[in-house]
């Protein structure tokens, strides 16, 4: 009789198994999708905020009142006025509320909150806001315009390592 050299299928079959268990578990420590998707969350967070600016700023041109440096406005969303500064809205959480209709948990909450977003809103004419959950690195960081001729600043972090 001969005798037989090589693997039979099922020790293949076996292997390629194997190969592939190892591979579904060894594959997120070197791809960060979980960095990726919070970069993106804060990028929309972001270019939220940008766009409700956009419409408050138009709102308080009509009403003329984009020159002023602190103001009030009623963007019509039922509750209380928007504090502006200089047609844009005021680096507040509670401003930020009203016109995003989001939620935020104060920074000094961050242990009993359960919404997504936190915002640390100390510093007068600026906010940070993170992401339950993510690196304190990972940050959206939004400043009140510093007069009539300049813009609000809006600084996301874009590195996936970061986040």
């Amino acid at each position: 009789m001969q005798k037989q050299q090589g693997f039979t299928l099922i020790e293949l079959v076996v292997v390629i198994i194997i190969l592939g268990i190892l591979a579904v578990t060894a594959a997120p420590k070197f791809i960060n999708l979980q960095g990726d998707a919070r970069v993106s969350a804060l990028s929309g967070l972001k270019a939220s905020i940008q766009g409700a600016n956009t419409l408050v700023y138009s709102k308080a041109a009509l009403a003329g009142k984009e020159g002023d440096e602190t103001e009030t406005l009623d963007i019509g969303s039922g509750t209380e006025d928007l504090n502006i500064v200089y047609g844009y809205m005021k680096a507040k959480q509670s401003d930020l509320e009203e016109a995003l209709d989001v939620t935020f948990d104060a920074l000094a909450a961050v242990d009993s909150g359960t919404n997504d977003w936190i915002i640390d809103d100390t510093t007068d004419g600026e906010v940070t806001i993170y992401q339950r959950g993510a690196p304190d690195t990972c940050t959206l960081v939004y400043k009140d315009a510093a007069d009539a001729n300049t813009l609000p600043t809006y600084v996301a972090e874009t590195d996936p390592d970061k986040c």
